[in-house]
């Protein structure tokens, strides 16, 4: 059974990072039996995740529901939402929501998970054609405090 690994300290909210630049960039940040993350590229695709999220509405005060089984697509998910300034949620198909889950207005999956999903958030789907156009095309530049700061005057 191949092992998966993911970084002990991925953060869960900003205040823990602006960027990864505390690691080594070329160490590894996530393994898995087919692919090794790097934190650079880790902070690069979260980086382009959080400028879309960003774009959907996740911010300072959001809650985003995070549907996302990939161990390198959730790790990536996770750093970008702790960019934006948003709370991660997860999300079960298998349970009941929790309240912090309904609290959500926008969330992150993929195209395998969507379908068991509530219809009641607006769902990013990581592998979606036109999604995967949005992001890769998108800064992968460091997150800024003014990108974060509309959304902190509209709450």
């Amino acid at each position: 059974m191949p092992t998966e690994t993911i970084a002990p300290s991925v953060p869960t909210r900003t205040g823990a990072l602006a960027s990864v630049d505390r690691f080594d960039p070329a160490a590894i940040a996530v393994s898995t039996a087919d692919f090794d993350l790097t934190y650079g590229e880790l902070d690069s695709w979260s980086n382009r995740l959080a400028r879309v999220l960003l774009g959907m509405g996740a911010g300072p005060g959001a809650t985003v529901a995070m549907a996302v089984e990939p161990t390198i697509e959730a790790a990536v998910t996770r750093w970008a939402i702790a960019k934006s300034g948003a709370t991660p949620v997860l999300v079960s198909s298998r349970g009941p929501a929790s309240s912090e889950v309904e609290a959500a207005a926008i969330g992150v999956t993929t195209t395998a998970l969507r379908d068991e999903l509530t219809e009641a958030i607006g769902w990013l789907v990581l592998d979606d054609r036109s999604m995967l156009v949005r992001y890769l095309t998108g800064s992968d530049a460091p997150i800024t405090d003014a990108e974060r700061e509309p959304l902190r005057q509209a709450s």
